[in-house]
């Protein structure tokens, strides 16, 4: 590996730190901008203005909000995100267990839609310009333009009011058998399936199409090579690096994705939480979890930027 593309790959790794450095900046003031009055929420709008004013002292809302940014930022980065307003438990505590489910939620959906998109898009750039071809080219464009809440509102309604064969919400807690956990996690993962795997068919099938265009793999089609033969043989190996960067980039659409998912679906995980968090103007644990995205997203971002440079062949 050439010290040209080590450089490269730590402007990308020092533009993500930047970034986030960013991000966490505009999610603290974001949520400290929040309507209404923390203590007041807390203690209710019968509290005494004596009560307010303690609570806000105990809790150091009247400190400069510099000061709360720094201190919150310097506890976040040795790895204390806080204590919870409204439970007054530690919100690694409240994050450790809706962690776990949302990663199982995203795993799931990875097992189910990788598979499903590399296989439309592959087939769909060997068989370019054929029926079969604009068929998926309309499905794809089609779910792009749905938004996640009116996928997941539309499986509610036919497979839970309608035909009524899975429950509206999904209670990953209460798994004992396989049947349970096809019922929790059915809809979830279809609606995610559609966000990720319509994004991931479309770069897929443009990284193949691609490869294809080249000149030795115009070669081997002119010697006789089938068109299968051609795509499976010369060109999908030479697009194995745009097809990963294609995959990482996809799946950075499940962060945003699982936000709406889990908040229609009643599904235990950060994001729920996250949501919860707002209603309760709890503002370390809203700031956690939302930093929590953000490092998710950044790093599916910055490692398709990786793969996509490692992948070159010009920086080789």
């Amino acid at each position: 590996m050439s010290t040209y593309v080590l450089n490269l790959i730590a402007v990308r790794l020092l533009i993500a730190a930047l970034t986030l450095l960013i991000v966490s900046f505009a999610v603290f003031f974001a949520t400290a901008m929040l309507p209404g009055d923390t203590a007041t929420i807390l203690l209710g709008q019968a509290a005494t203005p004596e009560a307010v004013a303690g609570l806000r002292t105990a809790m150091h809302l009247d400190d400069p909000a510099y000061l709360r940014f720094l201190r919150w930022l310097g506890g976040f980065l040795s790895g204390d995100l806080g204590t919870s307003y409204v439970n007054n438990v530690a919100v690694a505590d409240l994050i450790g267990g809706r962690f776990i489910n949302t990663m199982r939620l995203a795993g799931i959906t990875t097992l189910f839609s990788v598979p499903l998109a590399l296989t439309l898009g592959i087939t769909a750039a060997m068989f370019r310009g054929s029926l079969y071809d604009r068929a998926v080219t309309i499905l794809t464009i089609g779910v792009i333009s749905i938004p996640e809440f009116m996928v997941a509102t539309s499986a509610v309604l036919v497979f839970s009011v309608y035909l009524k064969w899975l429950p509206a919400l999904s209670f990953a807690n209460d798994v004992t058998s396989v049947w349970q956990m096809l019922q929790v996690y059915a809809m979830p993962v279809i609606s995610l399936t559609f966000v990720v795997a319509a994004q991931m068919i479309r770069m897929t099938r443009a990284a193949v199409i691609d490869t294809i265009n080249t000149p030795y793999v115009e070669t081997a089609l002119l010697k006789g090579a089938s068109r299968p033969r051609m795509v499976l043989r010369h060109a999908l190996p030479n697009a194995v690096g745009p097809i990963v960067n294609a995959v990482a980039l996809s799946l950075s659409y499940l962060v945003g994705g699982v936000i709406i998912v889990e908040t229609i679906f009643n599904y235990p995980g950060i994001a729920k939480l996250m949501v919860d968090g707002v209603a309760t103007r709890d503002l370390p644990l809203i700031q956690s979890c939302a930093m929590i995205f953000c490092i998710g997203y950044l790093s599916l971002i910055t490692l398709a930027d990786i793969i996509a440079i490692l992948a070159n062949p010009r920086l080789r």
